[in-house]
């Protein structure tokens, strides 16, 4: 089931990266044609067909994602999700015409690599459906505590350093969201007559509700380049780490362990570097 899990978790990073260049698109098109003064379109955009097909590509999205997360562990398919960046990158340089430069090719590649050095050496396995109370007990208190001061931190300082203190809050939420509906799927399968009565639904609808409200927040705070990388490989490290503590995935570490940090070394400035270019950043609806 690894590689169904694998091509399940491409589908839904792709078909975010789609959506993100879509409704990127649809809010080009609206500055380019709508007239002077726009407070009477201001939402114009959102009428559009290419935003609807953007809406459209999230959906998809989160249900190959859900598959995923139902067909292979968490430590597996939230990493994996981190090609979004890849795949925005490739999208809009094709929908605005813009190709990027070598270096920016050159930051794809090595995420490219680094992403997948890291997965064949950690080889992440299959554990329970399902998580014991107890256990999500364990892990959510010391979570809550941490985005509390992760938000209280992010009142007293401002511009990237706000950003990025927001974007690893939002991790948070969103590693523990991915886990909540894994979870929620287990329980589906092993129970469907408990499903409603059980806390699992509620809590991931809440959770995940508050993961994107503090998305918003966060892009508000700062450039994207300040909070992607907090975003994205907080949400996929945590990810692994909720994969083992919550449904007991296995993880190979030992000797293995100095790569696996080299590796992660050439994900995160390849992340840097990807955030910045305008390509991933929308900044290349400014120029069309």
């Amino acid at each position: 089931m690894t590689l169904l899990s694998i091509a399940l978790a491409l589908i839904a990073a792709l078909g975010n990266a789609a959506a993100s260049v879509l409704q990127r698109r649809a809010a080009s098109l609206d500055l380019a044609q709508a007239p002077a003064d726009r407070s009477h379109t201001r939402f114009g955009w959102m009428r559009r067909p290419v935003w609807f097909w953007g809406a459209g590509m999230l959906i998809i999205s989160g249900a190959a994602q859900a598959l995923a997360l139902a067909t292979g562990p968490l430590a597996l398919v939230q990493p994996v999700m981190t090609t979004e960046l890849l795949f925005t990158l490739v999208l809009a340089a094709l929908v605005f015409r813009w190709p990027p430069g070598a270096r920016t090719w050159t930051a794809f590649f090595t995420m490219a690599v680094g992403l997948s050095a890291i997965l064949l050496l950690a080889s992440p396995s299959d554990g329970t459906e399902t998580a014991p109370p107890e256990r999500w007990l364990l892990s959510a208190l010391p979570a809550a505590i941490v985005v509390t001061l992760l938000v209280a931190a992010s009142r007293r300082v401002k511009g990237p350093g706000r950003a990025a203190v927001l974007g690893s809050a939002t991790a948070i939420g969103f590693a523990f969201t991915a886990a909540l509906v894994k979870d929620t799927l287990g329980l589906a399968s092993a129970h469907p007559e408990r499903l409603l009565t059980g806390w699992q639904v509620y809590t991931t609808a809440v959770v995940g509700l508050g993961s994107f409200l503090m998305l918003q927040a966060t892009w508000r705070a700062g450039s994207l380049a300040a909070s992607q990388p907090a975003l994205t490989l907080g949400d996929a490290l945590l990810s692994v780490v909720l994969g083992v503590a919550l449904f007991g995935e296995h993880v190979t570490l030992g000797w293995r362990v100095l790569p696996q940090a080299a590796s992660l070394v050439l994900v995160a400035f390849a992340c840097i570097h990807l955030s910045r270019s305008p390509w991933v950043s929308g900044k290349e609806a400014q120029r069309w």
